[in-house]
């Protein structure tokens, strides 16, 4: 890990410091990424085989996931296991259910009535990787909300093991959180397939979920085209910030690190500390513990491009952090609550020593499917607003247009839009004449 101290670097020195690694949008894989869709939408189904025997490397008898997988792979798994997912689902239920939207309706004037209603996206497509490891969590993640949501139709996609089959966890979670249909699909093919459907896999309005370059390429392609879906947000490689201060552990700062590190190569992580003796410690810690890890290698990657950077205060640790816009921020100080108002852009936030990052990506509520690469400057994660849309609704008595009519008339006349202004005054003039 590169140390480096804020104070003693310039501005361009700074945002090399705080750059993510390149995020893979090069000509070559946009051009894989648009070949792949276009093969899915010219012939569906038939391409899904032969691109899932490609890139998985699997045959597949069938696309969809049928009752018999399901069974089979709820009685695979530990009763301890089958435990924790349900114990993690209720509590991220619990919380998604206290956090949604409410509907609204407000006079806003002696008449007019405006009103705010919650109706689902109708049909979703969720995408659960399983690339280096399959992430049953993002299925509680991504289900939960949807089914709070109210969406009619849930679809999961999540790449199948060279047997055939998907992951048995990620298929007790799917059927725990009220997933409908789940498809042994991976990559761009998964994408392409659920944006704009084929004989098998129905089209969905909108895609939620992480995934490799190849999948958040095809998100952004299918989200820019009319025919084909909207997405969640766009997203890189996963990321935390750690504050620490001179009193935190070591041990505790480096292993929230490294959750990181192991996800994959392109993965970012960075310490910030008003304290050199402490970068100095949790760096050695880092060493320390990263050899004791079955992913070592690929935290070894990811450290190869991550910081430890020395400020002046823990104010200014929080002024380059929203600088960074994190998925995950870290405050490992004496008082975290303290800092806690100054921090304005994160994905989500864990306070204190004995709040590790991972208890948000399983199972403290929250939600885990975050924006990335600095996206959390404008984007929230996933909840089940993400899943529902607001329509206003808006309607005024003849009193209501008498009181308010006049306000939109005259910013109708502003905007020159006469038509807009019309339709106003022909109703003041009709009630005026009905006096």
């Amino acid at each position: 890990m590169k140390r480096l101290d804020w104070n003693q670097l310039n501005e361009a020195a700074r945002r090399e410091a705080l750059a993510r690694p390149a995020q893979s949008r090069a000509d070559e894989l946009r051009r894989g990424v648009e070949a792949i869709v276009a093969e899915v939408r010219a012939r569906g189904d038939t391409a899904l085989f032969e691109l899932s025997a490609k890139y998985d490397r699997c045959s597949l008898q069938a696309l969809e996931v049928d009752a018999a997988e399901f069974a089979s792979a709820e009685a695979a798994l530990t009763p301890e296991l089958k435990a924790a997912i349900r114990e993690a689902a209720g509590r991220i239920e619990a919380f998604h259910q206290a956090a949604a939207p409410q509907p609204v309706a407000l006079d806003t004037a002696e008449g007019v009535r405006v009103e705010r209603m919650l109706r689902p996206v109708q049909r979703v497509g969720l995408y659960v990787p399983a690339g280096s490891a399959p992430l049953p969590s993002t299925a509680l993640m991504l289900g939960v909300p949807a089914r709070l949501a109210g969406c009619r139709e849930v679809v999961l996609c999540s790449p199948a093991r060279a047997d055939g089959r998907c992951d048995e966890a990620v298929l007790y979670a799917a059927r725990v959180t009220g997933v409908h249909r789940v498809f042994k699909l991976g990559g761009a093919q998964a994408i392409a397939a659920l944006a704009y459907g084929t004989a098998s896999v129905p089209k969905c309005d909108k895609l939620f979920g992480p995934g490799n370059a190849w999948v958040t390429e095809a998100k952004l392609q299918v989200s820019g085209d009319p025919e084909g879906a909207a997405i969640d947000m766009p997203a890189g490689p996963s990321e935390v910030l750690v504050i620490a201060d001179a009193a935190a552990a070591p041990a505790f700062v480096a292993a929230d690190l490294l959750s990181q590190a192991e996800h994959g190569p392109d993965s970012q992580v960075i310490l910030l500390s008003d304290s050199a003796e402490q970068l100095e410690r949790v760096a050695s810690e880092v060493q320390r513990q990263c050899a004791l890890l079955p992913r070592a290698e690929t935290a070894r990657q990811a450290l190869a491009q991550s910081r430890l950077i020395l400020v002046d205060s823990l104010e200014q640790a929080v002024a380059v952090s929203n600088r960074y816009a994190p998925e995950h921020l870290i405050l490992q100080v004496a008082e975290p609550r303290a800092l806690l108002p100054a921090v304005d852009s994160a994905g989500s936030i864990f306070l204190g020593a004995w709040t590790p990052e991972s208890l948000g990506d399983y199972c403290s509520g929250s939600n885990h499917v975050l924006p990335t690469y600095g996206y959390a400057r404008s984007y929230s994660g996933v909840s089940v607003a993400s899943f529902q849309k607001q329509i206003t609704v808006q309607e005024a008595s003849a009193e209501g247009l008498r009181r308010i009519g006049p306000c939109a008339a005259t910013l109708a006349a502003t905007e020159q839009l006469e038509a807009h202004r019309q339709a106003v005054m022909l109703r003041l003039a009709a009630l005026e004449a009905s006096v």
